[in-house]
């Protein structure tokens, strides 16, 4: 192995630290206090009972763990967006689960909640999983009730999506562990069956302290909305459970008896390890994200056998198209090529800019795996489209569009892995969040903006003096350099993995030899769902 092999091993294994020890302080919740005082209550805690819901040494997918990172510090944080999603087996059964954190904010919802949970639903839509909802929270968290209260894409829409799940026929299961108040109420109550734990498990539209207020009548929570009074009075409950464990092995029990699901019909082998060792990806991606590697060894370490078909391979390369297996799943992959190729003509193309010959071939390739019911997987490190006058006379802005087009109308599961930089209109086209993927997850190296930091900050820059050269004011040297480094340390700071995670922009950040796994479970999961549509690209400027 070479010196830079051994320096960018070096700097991605610390990435990867980084991320151990963000994952580390995330999973404590609201910290090592609030979790022993809900043990004093007996209770267990939302991972705990994940945990214990899973099947033992089973594979599991945990959504959003950074959601909320670095967000809503003026209101005490809120780790994991106050709300734990993993897409695991129960039961040999590929489910969603959806637990609040109630040693966070007692379980209560920020915006972010409120996008977090609609996420897990979509997964669950999408892909016809059953969902397992773990109760236990105090509602909207007031201070910021306008960000997640009234709007399309707020607090309501989950129990819209509870409806439109029931008419799906996606299994719902709701066990109330904790609080369960006001609007809240409706969501386990808008599945298909609730549970509800005794003496601590309670439900309703309003608490004591407000009905006395509202209505002047006197009486405890408990006589108001306890696992007694909704499972032998109202009947709103259809299980009592005597603790949190007692819940969990009758959520198991239902889960063990349910039919089997159809099945889309991927094609799957049996499943081989790459021939190249994967870890060899830590020293093949470059510590800086503008230096060139071929992307081709990467994929070599993440597909089986590490065999790679190429379709069109001494065509448009700056973009590799090919089919692979995955963990024995048929897999197209599209991928940005890193290093610098010659095209037949003799002339030079950048590595990881998408050309028109580019975009025509993933655009072809693209229609073709919908032909054949191929999944697709999407290797981002995209710096954008080619500019300049020759691109422009070429038709690049049509091209490009043809394979916006491609991606937008495709009908077979999508998976984005964000291994480096996602830029620009190249996030579009390599299949980036507003496009639809199953799944989405980025590996520490990544880097999501419109532009590079570098790029961005020498654009703001020249705007930045030419506003105070319309004031009359001249920066010296020194102070332009100031200024620049204050815009991009900013700058920077929002294109980190973390800031997009924390917003869902991604589903996760992962150590990339986690990346086949992901695949493969998004896979499995997308398995559970026919496909319905067919393929069609509709208008296109040819």
């Amino acid at each position: 192995m070479d010196l830079n092999f051994n320096k960018n091993e070096d700097h991605n294994k610390l990435k990867l630290s980084e991320l151990r020890k963000k994952l580390a302080t995330v999973k404590m919740g609201g910290g090592k206090a609030r979790i022993e005082k809900h043990h004093a209550k007996g209770k267990m805690t939302a991972r705990e009972r994940i945990d214990y819901l899973l099947d033992d040494d089973s594979d599991c997918l945990e959504i959003g763990a950074f959601a909320g990172e670095g967000m809503y510090e003026e209101h005490g944080g809120c780790p994991s967006g106050g709300v734990v999603v993993k897409i695991g087996y129960v039961q040999k059964r590929l489910c969603v689960v959806v637990a609040n954190d109630a040693t966070v904010k007692a379980g209560a919802w920020f915006p972010i909640t409120g996008k977090k949970n609609l996420r897990a639903q979509e997964i669950a839509i999408e892909n016809r999983l059953p969902i397992i909802y773990l109760v236990d929270s105090a509602g909207v968290y007031l201070p910021m009730q306008d960000e997640i209260f009234p709007d399309k894409e707020h607090f309501g829409r989950i129990f819209r999506n509870n409806a439109v799940m029931s008419s799906m026929g996606i299994t719902q299961i709701a066990a109330v562990m904790g609080s369960c108040v006001a609007g809240g109420a409706y969501l386990p109550i808008m599945s298909d069956e609730a549970l509800i734990v005794d003496k601590t498990g309670s439900i309703f539209l309003a608490g004591s302290y407000l009905v006395k207020a509202a209505i002047g009548e006197s009486i405890d929570n408990e006589t108001l909305g306890g696992a007694t009074t909704h499972s032998e009075i109202s009947g709103v409950t259809d299980y009592k459970a005597k603790d949190d464990k007692d819940a969990l092995d009758t959520i198991k029990n239902i889960v063990g008896k349910m039919g089997s699901a159809d099945k889309a019909g991927f094609n799957r082998d049996m499943a081989q390890p790459p021939k190249e060792d994967a870890e060899d990806i830590y020293g093949l991606l470059p510590a800086s994200r503008s230096d060139q590697y071929d992307m081709l060894e990467i994929i070599k370490r993440l597909v089986d056998n590490s065999e790679f078909k190429q379709y069109k391979e001494g065509y448009g390369k700056s973009i590799l198209t090919g089919y692979a297996r995955i963990d024995g799943w048929a897999v197209g992959i599209v991928a940005n090529q890193r290093k610098v190729v010659k095209t037949p003509k003799g002339e030079m193309q950048f590595g990881g800019v998408i050309y028109s010959d580019s975009a025509d071939k993933a655009t072809r390739f693209i229609a073709n795996c919908n032909q054949k019911k191929i999944p697709l997987v999407f290797l981002q490190d995209v710096t954008g489209f080619m500019v300049g006058s020759k691109s422009e006379h070429g038709g690049i802005i049509k091209d490009g569009a043809k394979m916006v087009n491609a991606v937008s109308n495709s009908v077979v599961p999508k998976f984005t892995i964000v291994i480096g930089n996602s830029y620009g209109a190249g996030n579009y086209a390599m299949c980036g969040k507003a496009y639809d993927p199953r799944l989405i997850v980025a590996w520490p190296s990544a880097e999501l903006a419109v532009m590079s930091g570098n790029s961005a900050a020498k654009v703001l820059l020249q705007i930045e003096k030419a506003a105070l050269e319309k004031k009359g004011k001249k920066i010296t040297k020194e102070g332009e350099t100031a200024l620049y480094n204050k815009i991009k340390e900013r700058y920077d700071n929002q294109i980190s993995p973390y800031y997009a995670a924390a917003r869902l922009w991604t589903d996760a950040i992962i150590d990339p030899l986690d990346t086949r796994k992901w695949i493969s479970m998004g896979i499995e999961a997308a398995n559970h769902a026919p496909i319905e549509k067919k393929f069609n690209m509709g208008v296109l400027q040819v």
